[in-house]
C-alpha cells in the first residue's frame, strides 16, 4: 500500500449523524469521495432524502437511516439494523449538534438539557452503541465533531462550550478505554464555517469583520475544506493517531 492508498475507503461503511446538511453533509461527501459506503443520519426523513439524493447524482454510494440520536433506544436500535441491512459499520461520525444563544444567567434550563442531550449525549449514545459492534471486529474509527469552543468561549454561549469541551474529554476518554481494543477514537474541531446554522454571523458585518480580523486565514472556512482532516481521520493513514483533537479552524487557536 502506497502512503495515497492508505487514504483511500473503498470497501467501508461510514455511519454520519446529523448529516442531512450542513457539516454534516459535507463530511459524507468528502468519506463519499475517498470510497466508502455512506448512511446519513437525521431525525427528518424527507430531508434525508433530499441530502441523499443529492449525493447520489454526484455518483456516490448513499444510503440513510432516520433516528434520534438523543434516545438511548432509538439509537440501539437503528445500529442493530444498519448492521444487519448494510453490514458493519467501519467509521462512526459523531456530528450532529445545535447552538442555543443566550447569556447565561438568562438560559433557560430546558434549553440546557436539550443542548446537551443532542451535542453531547448523542456521542454516547452512538459512540458505545456502535463500538460494541466495533470491538468484537477488533477495528474501527470513530470521529467526534467537537469545536474551537473545546478550547475557547465567547460571550453568550456558555452551555455550547461546556458541551464541546466535555465532548473533547470523551473523545479521549473513548480513545484510552476503545483504542486497546482497536479503535481510533478522534475528534475534529472546525473553527467558524459557513453553514446553515452560522447564516446569520456571516450576515452580520460587525461580527465577520470581528472574525476575519481574528483569523490568521483571515476569512470564514468553507465546509468542504472539512474534508480532507476527515478522510484522514477515518482512514488507514491515521492507524496511530488516538484522543487527538485535529483544529481545522485557520488558525483561530493558534493567537490571541
Amino acid at each position: 500500500m502506497t502512503i495515497l492508498d492508505s487514504f483511500r475507503l473503498n470497501g467501508r461503511t461510514a455511519l454520519i449523524t446529523g448529516s442531512s446538511g450542513g457539516i454534516g453533509l459535507a463530511l459524507a461527501r468528502a468519506l463519499g469521495q475517498a470510497g466508502a459506503r455512506v448512511i446519513l443520519n437525521g431525525r427528518n426523513a424527507e430531508k434525508l432524502e433530499g441530502a441523499a439524493r443529492q449525493l447520489r447524482g454526484e455518483a456516490l454510494a448513499v444510503r440513510t437511516s432516520a433516528f434520534d440520536v438523543t434516545d438511548a433506544a432509538s439509537v440501539s436500535a437503528a445500529v442493530e439494523a444498519i448492521e444487519a441491512q448494510f453490514g458493519p459499520i467501519d467509521v462512526l461520525v459523531n456530528n450532529a449538534g445545535i447552538q442555543i444563544r443566550n447569556p447565561l444567567h438568562e438560559f433557560a434550563d430546558a434549553d440546557w438539557h436539550t443542548l446537551m442531550r443532542t451535542n453531547l449525549d448523542s456521542a454516547y449514545f452512538v459512540g458505545k452503541a456502535v463500538a460494541q459492534k466495533m470491538i468484537p471486529r477488533g477495528r474501527g474509527k470513530i470521529i467526534n465533531i467537537c469545536s474551537v469552543q473545546s478550547e475557547l468561549g465567547r460571550p453568550g454561549i456558555a452551555p455550547y462550550t461546556a458541551s464541546k469541551g466535555a465532548l473533547k474529554m470523551l473523545t479521549k476518554g473513548m480513545a484510552i478505554d476503545w483504542g486497546p481494543l482497536g479503535i481510533n477514537v478522534n475528534g475534529l474541531g472546525p473553527g467558524y464555517f459557513k453553514t446553515e446554522l452560522t447564516e446569520k454571523l456571516v450576515a452580520d458585518p460587525s461580527f465577520t469583520a470581528w472574525l476575519v480580523g481574528r483569523t490568521p486565514s483571515r476569512r470564514w472556512g468553507e465546509v468542504q475544506e472539512l474534508g480532507g482532516a476527515a478522510v484522514f481521520l477515518a482512514s488507514d493513514a491515521s492507524t496511530f493517531v488516538n484522543g487527538h483533537i485535529l483544529y481545522v479552524d485557520g488558525g483561530v487557536t493558534a493567537t490571541l
